[in-house]
């Protein structure tokens, strides 16, 4: 056996105790500088606008209290927006603190719970006024017959987030820079008709792009 192949099972081992060591003292770094931190004050998400450019509200949506239990979120939105006879929904959870358990359910892992599963995924850059392109995540997923585009990030501070594992990176340091640990999810959901998913991608991007400077100036920066 090689010198290099003999190494191997060593290095794997010590960068597996490297990575557990830095998730250790990022925890501890982050419930240490929990302990004074700050929880900003948000407006109740039922008070975001009914009408953001073309798109307008069609329907307010509910969520059952199961649902909302498992979610633990702090305030959610949830609406159907029209727009030249297309429809776009708009899903938001508000956490105010990630101190005591709380966090996003991220879709990638909620969908196929829900019987969702993702034909296509990937990441894509859109456009947006007033500022630099957000990158945001893009599934295209199926039940059964039935098929819808799936847009999502993680909203904190002002600062997007499309990767699950940068969203927790930026949690250790903005508790221990900024005292914060407030969050938001924001789902888009467009559903694929006639099997033209390219244009429900199309729709979903262009609601993004729309809602996107609304929904910044809404939570807290």
């Amino acid at each position: 056996m090689s010198e290099t192949t003999a190494n191997k099972p060593l290095w794997g081992n010590r960068a597996l105790q490297i990575a557990t060591a830095v998730l250790v003292i990022q925890g501890a770094l982050f419930y240490s500088a929990s302990r004074g931190q700050l929880t900003p004050k948000a407006a109740p998400l039922s008070g975001f606008p009914a009408q953001v450019g073309n798109w307008h509200l069609l329907q307010e949506g509910s969520i059952d209290k199961e649902t909302l239990d498992v979610l633990r979120a702090d305030d959610v939105l949830t609406r159907t927006y029209v727009s030249g006879g297309t429809g776009a929904n708009l899903f938001v959870a508000y956490f105010s603190s990630q101190r005591t358990g709380q966090s996003p359910h991220s879709p990638k892992n909620c969908l196929p719970g829900s019987g969702w599963q993702p034909s296509e995924s990937g990441k894509v850059d859109v456009a947006v006024a007033g500022g630099e392109p957000i990158r945001i995540n893009k599934y295209i997923v199926a039940r059964g017959e039935e098929q819808s585009v799936v847009l999502y990030w993680y909203q904190s501070h002002g600062r997007v987030i499309a990767d699950e594992f940068a969203a927790k990176f930026y949690l250790v340091a903005d508790s221990i820079r900024t005292h914060r640990s407030d969050t938001s999810l924001v789902r888009v959901v467009v559903p694929v008709v006639q099997g033209n998913s390219e244009l429900a991608v199309a729709t979903g991007l262009e609601f993004a792009k729309t809602m996107y400077p609304a929904i910044r100036d809404y939570l807290p920066q």
